[in-house]
């Protein structure tokens, strides 16, 4: 909780900790993990016994505090609601690290681990120099930055910059990817000797990528690049198919002039083709590594991190902007500022591509991530898994256990009453959320020495 609080919202929270409901509504939140807008539902759930008509549990939310059922949101911005984005982030680790190192509960057989795969940056060409920090020397500018500079990744001539081109960049960067797995096919079988047609009887492209702002505020994109068999990760890929012919493939895909979208001239704007910038990183992904190489464990977290943030990354906002005044309101830097307007003045002569209302985004308006369809399990069966978790914990505490679900009817009839917290409630769900998070970083430093001592044991 913050050291200081302005006096309505300290009397808010004295109102909310000394009411007679506290504890329910504290419990209400912590079962929400601290949700910074948790959504709020009125309703009613009956579960009978369809043979006997004898009722088993009788839910209402009138005893709720507020007379409401508090939900966490389930927003994966950590901008929004770092809570559900801890989540969601956790998430996205078990679906990429299943990929990786293969996972028997959801079916991915350990075997994926002795498949080629590789962890590929594909990067935004150049709008026109930024403020950097280089390995050696200093910036163009004459100086050496340090790494908290807001400077870096500002035009070192703001008046030179293509503001334009960055934005429709990363307005079409989506249609780019397509283009780029679509290549990548390509170049994989011409390598094997094969037609594009056969490629799929012999081997199958599958990947988990994710978009990341740089501080220029142009999008890459990290991707997790394997190989399998014809029939997925159950099966193993032909002897030819190796990290190096992979990696090979991948950089020609990249570069070839297939892989680039145009965009015709409009107004004052000239005709453009965008193609992947020179920097592109591909580097194999190891089961543990010898400190050159990057392990499952980095890959999986260094995704997941990234799948929480967007632009605001950049100093944007994390929501679609009504007018331009908005970014006085809340002094958005110059640099995102002259993208955001960019996008304004672009939206009447591209109305198909939406700048405007993704202007937030700096123009794109793609999934932030996503992966192949065989590449790992997906986030609905882990939320399910989540799910099934719970209702068998609440059918445990019910007594519910030994009746056959066949025989149960439920009915349920729920309404949606608002979301949010007041200030009080929110400065305490900060708190309540702040409390989750250090028991569970103390509970996975504790882990190792746990399992040590139980080896030991053994």
């Amino acid at each position: 909780m913050p050291d200081l609080l302005d006096p309505a919202t300290l009397g808010d929270l004295l109102r909310v900790a000394s009411a007679s409901d506290y504890t329910r509504w504290e419990d209400q939140i912590r079962r929400t993990g601290g949700c910074a807008d948790p959504i709020h539902l009125t309703g009613w759930t009956l579960t009978k016994d369809k043979t006997t008509g004898q009722t088993l549990h009788h839910y209402s939310t009138e005893n709720e505090p507020g007379g409401r059922l508090r939900l966490a949101c389930g927003n994966r911005r950590a901008s929004r609601c770092p809570s559900c984005a801890w989540t969601y982030a956790g998430d996205t680790y078990h679906l990429i690290r299943a990929g990786l190192a293969g996972d028997d509960r959801r079916d991915i057989p350990a075997t994926v681990r002795d498949h080629p795969r590789v962890f590929a940056t594909l990067t935004a060409p150049s709008f026109g120099p930024v403020h950097n920090r280089p390995d050696r020397g200093t910036c163009r500018c004459g100086t050496r930055h340090p790494a908290d500079d807001p400077a870096l990744g500002t035009p070192l001539d703001p008046a030179t910059y293509d503001y334009a081109g960055a934005v429709l960049f990363n307005n079409h960067a989506g249609q780019l990817w397509q283009r780029f797995t679509t290549r990548l096919r390509r170049e994989i079988a011409v390598r094997a000797g094969l037609t594009r047609r056969e490629l799929p009887d012999h081997v199958r492209v599958s990947y988990g990528k994710v978009a990341e702002f740089q501080k220029r505020g142009a999008l890459h994109f990290h991707a997790v690049i394997r190989l399998d068999g014809p029939d997925g990760p159950d099966t193993p890929p032909p002897a030819w198919a190796t990290v190096d012919l992979l990696t090979d493939a991948i950089r020609a895909a990249a570069a070839h002039s297939y892989t680039s979208v145009s965009v015709p001239a409009a107004d004052d704007q000239p005709a453009r083709t965008f193609r992947w910038g020179a920097q592109l990183d591909v580097r194999p992904v190891k089961a543990f590594g010898d400190g050159s190489d990057i392990t499952e464990q980095a890959v999986a977290a260094y995704v997941a991190k990234y799948a929480t943030k967007a632009a605001e990354t950049t100093g944007t906002l994390d929501h679609r902007i009504g007018e331009l005044s908005e970014l006085d309101r809340h002094q958005v830097p110059d640099h995102a500022r002259r993208l955001i307007k960019a996008c304004k003045e672009l939206d009447p002569l591209y109305p198909d591509r939406r700048l405007w209302a993704w202007a937030h985004m700096l123009g794109f308006r793609g999934h932030f991530s996503s992966k192949s369809r065989r590449y790992s399990t997906t986030l609905g069966a882990l939320r399910q898994e989540r799910a099934d978790y719970r209702a068998a914990q609440e059918h445990a505490a019910l007594g519910l256990d030994d009746i056959e679900p066949d025989t149960v009817l439920v009915l349920a009839d729920w309404q949606y009453a608002g979301h949010g917290h007041t200030p009080g409630e929110s400065a305490l769900a900060a708190t309540i959320a702040r409390d989750l998070q250090r028991n569970r970083e103390t509970a996975r430093e504790e882990l190792p020495a746990l399992l040590h001592l139980e080896g030991a044991a053994a």
